[in-house]
């Protein structure tokens, strides 16, 4: 039964999702596999000839899982969230590092839920020039068949200086190659004053930059001298994070509390995992 689909729910979180953008038809295009003609039909309650393929397809890119899982507000969400908060308002330039599993994606996923004109790219490092172009027009709800990589930045670039305090963050960014970064240069140098941009990964990206502007390597002194000179370290996970988490979402055995902070190696997608394990067990 956890398996059927809650289409209700799905429609509900598909319009709260249309919401976040101009147009119902923008929103169709940052879609994969769905068409503007699917999402009416959603919307509209025509279910009649929609597979429950294309169900779980909707469901997987609208920020929902379909599964309960509480936010908690812990100290790195609010550094986080400050940080996202502050790029947006001020169209500011920052790099945020942190550890794995402390928080980033799913804090920034939920910023963007919250905030119109916010573009999320999980970063990969398979992608080339275009592909990260592409992934970022689809998060605009842009068109990019048939344009070249430089006409596919002219359109970014207008269209973000059309727009309502926007905000680009590029989480995992220390997966992109030189070449791909080298374009968070031209997007600074493009929308300075007119777009927020932050970059987020782990302290490799730190690293890796150190070690770029020792070796002179190119484009490193640009990349730095935007970012202000500096990495905004967060603070971690704490005990205290790992138990608001843990009660938040069900588990309230002290003996259980102080398994999961022994065994979580501040890590909330451990925190996650055991939390589930003790579900199960129950």
């Amino acid at each position: 039964m956890s398996n059927q689909i809650n289409r209700e729910q799905i429609q509900s979180d598909l319009r709260e999702y249309c919401s976040r953008f101009d147009s119902q038809n923008k929103a169709a295009k940052t879609l994969k596999g769905v068409s503007a003609a699917t999402v009416s039909q959603v919307l509209n309650n025509n279910w009649e000839l929609i597979r429950e393929s294309m169900w779980r397809t909707i469901q997987a890119q609208i920020g929902k899982s379909g599964k309960e899982w509480s936010a908690v507000e812990t100290t790195n969400y609010k550094v986080i969230y400050s940080c996202l908060t502050d790029a947006q308002v001020h169209s500011n330039v920052l790099a945020v590092v942190g550890d794995a599993g402390t928080g980033k994606t799913y804090t920034s996923k939920l910023y963007a839920e919250d905030n119109s004109n916010t573009y999320l790219l999980c970063c990969n490092e398979f992608w080339n020039r275009k592909m990260f172009m592409a992934e970022l027009l689809t998060a605009m709800g842009r068109d990019y068949s048939g344009l070249t990589v430089a006409e596919m930045m002219n359109e970014v670039v207008l269209t973000l200086k059309k727009t309502d305090r926007p905000l680009i963050i590029m989480d995992e960014a220390d997966k992109l190659s030189d070449q791909v970064l080298y374009f968070f240069i031209t997007l600074y140098n493009m929308l300075e004053d007119c777009c927020g941009l932050v970059l987020q990964a782990t302290d490799h990206l730190e690293k890796r930059i150190n070690r770029g502007l020792k070796l002179n390597k190119k484009g490193y002194k640009e990349i730095y001298s935007r970012i202000g000179r500096r990495f905004i370290e967060l603070p971690g996970i704490n005990s205290q994070d790992v138990i608001s988490v843990a009660v938040k979402n069900g588990i309230e055995d002290k003996t259980e509390l102080q398994d999961i902070v022994e065994e979580c190696d501040w890590d909330l997608r451990r925190v996650k995992r055991k939390i589930h394990a003790i579900k199960q067990r129950a």
